[in-house]
């Protein structure tokens, strides 16, 4: 119990301290330490887990298990290496006047709060602590989105805010039939809304009540994942917000946000005889994926083109875990890691050439390998990495996807291998030139901070190789636990 405590407890002590010296040139260094913390204590949870199991603590209002506990450890490690990489990125946003002291003090808290956000959603074993994390990330992430306090950030905020706002309002409606369904077994009170109550009778909840609950559910928290046609907030957020938030957007609240869609799904699965939830997400991950690699060709804003792709990846994940079973609920699983890791590098690399070159448009961006040499290969290997190319971790489970919707679905796989097709040719045509074009621009003086992408970029190479045994039994133990 302790340890669970502790890693929800660091991130608001970071926030309470950075709230009060944020502004101050050692708040960074402060809002990294407080990172690392968290990310000690969630792998000394994630080793508690693993020695003795699931847990359940605090009155059963948090539960950790094999699902959601490497989910609470990357998180903590993006977050960790996010801190290390906004270090010198966010002083030089503030030496070019983008930023004043006292919004850095807003984006060092928030940035730790925001963190939080994402461990209690993960760690609560209660939807409806679950739907106010959820909110709680909501706000936190616009005010990080609008950082910059320009127009377009303003204007992106706005639509995040509005959007989630009115997908989280459908996910309160669901959480609350989800409610209703269970009162008639478990009684009035608390109990009818935690995950380990719910799962012990989801056999004998509603079939009618919980399939209209997981459809608000679904386009609720399908709305963060950014499923089309939910997803018009995302690329704006993207590309208008400082790049250490896209980062941890694309990296981290997409994934706590298609781990509740999960979570209902198990119900779901569990009451109705059929393959309703199933469909369902087959539908919009399918979607997502064909819209989003359509979408790439048009975009001309390095972190829009990138935003692009996280749909298409959340979509790619959605579609696995609709197709469930050992084999695809392993890929999601790994699916999930693997582009977390690989696109807040991207972002990175991508957030480095903007600002040494001082501008978004790729077509301005060019010769990166002449200006600044490793974020030219930081961006060329993060960019092999997203499209599928071996060796990285990212073939190894698109392979196991695509296998399986052969299997399962064989009328899908032509649309996922035009997508994947189309995404290939879009995002590979427009990152060639950025990084190997000509320039007559100088070299630049500063070598930038490229650890975090190498590192991230080493980490998905490896589990394109070779996945250590304990995270393999642990995506085993995961997929028999979702369906």
């Amino acid at each position: 119990m302790i340890e669970i405590v502790v890693v929800l407890a660091l991130p608001v002590i970071g926030a309470a301290v950075l709230a009060a010296i944020g502004h101050r040139r050692q708040a960074a260094l402060v809002n990294v330490v407080a990172s690392l913390a968290t990310l000690v204590a969630a792998a000394a949870l994630t080793a508690r887990v693993i020695e003795d199991g699931p847990l359940l603590a605090l009155g059963k209002q948090f539960l950790v298990d094999p699902f959601n506990v490497f989910l609470v450890a990357l998180t903590a490690f993006v977050g960790f290496t996010t801190a290390v990489f906004s270090r010198p990125y966010m002083m030089i946003e503030e030496q070019h006047g983008r930023l004043t002291p006292a919004r850095l003090r807003l984006y060092h808290s928030m940035f730790q709060l925001f963190i939080f956000t994402m461990l209690l959603a993960l760690l609560t074993n209660n939807v409806g602590i679950l739907w106010v994390a959820m909110e709680a990330a909501t706000l936190t992430t616009v005010l990080l989105v609008s950082l910059y306090r320009t127009p377009a950030s303003l204007e992106a905020a706005w639509k995040y805010f509005i959007l989630c706002g009115v997908g989280i309002a459908q996910a309160l409606f669901g959480t609350i039939l989800l409610y209703f369904a269970a009162e008639k077994l478990l009684g009035a009170g608390g109990g009818a809304l935690l995950w380990t109550e719910l799962d012990a009778v989801r056999a004998d909840l509603e079939p009618t009540v919980l399939s209209l609950a997981f459809v608000f559910l679904l386009v609720g928290y399908g709305t963060k994942v950014g499923l089309v046609p939910l997803h018009n907030w995302l690329p704006d957020a993207h590309a208008e917000g400082p790049t250490p938030v896209s980062a941890v957007l694309s990296g981290l609240l997409l994934n706590v946000a298609l781990y509740a869609v999960v979570r209902c799904k198990v119900l779901v699965d569990g009451a109705l005889p059929g393959a309703f939830a199933k469909n369902l997400m087959i539908g919009f991950g399918l979607l997502s994926v064909v819209v989003a690699a359509f979408l790439l060709s048009r975009q001309r804003d390095i972190k829009r083109l990138f935003a692009y792709s996280s749909i298409e990846h959340m979509g790619i994940i959605t579609f696995a875990f609709g197709l469930g079973g050992p084999i695809a609920n392993f890929a999601g699983l790994l699916h999930m890691t693997v582009h977390s890791l690989t696109k807040s590098a991207i972002f990175f690399a991508a957030g480095h050439a903007a600002q040494k070159t001082g501008t978004q448009i790729m077509d301005d961006i060019r010769g990166l390998i002449t200006i600044s040499p490793v974020v030219g290969w930081g961006l060329a290997l993060g960019t092999l990495a997203i499209l599928g190319m071996p060796p990285f971790g990212v073939f190894a489970s698109e392979f196991l996807i695509l296998t399986s919707a052969m299997r399962e679905q064989p009328w899908a796989t032509p649309f996922l291998l035009t997508a994947l097709g189309v995404a290939f040719a879009a995002i590979f045509s427009k990152v060639q030139p950025m990084v190997f074009g000509e320039t007559t621009a100088s070299r630049l003086p500063v070598r930038p901070a490229m650890l975090p992408v190498f590192l991230h970029l080493s980490l998905v190479l490896m589990l394109g190789v070779w996945i250590p045994p304990f995270l393999a039994d642990w995506y085993r133990s995961a997929a028999r636990l979702i369906g």
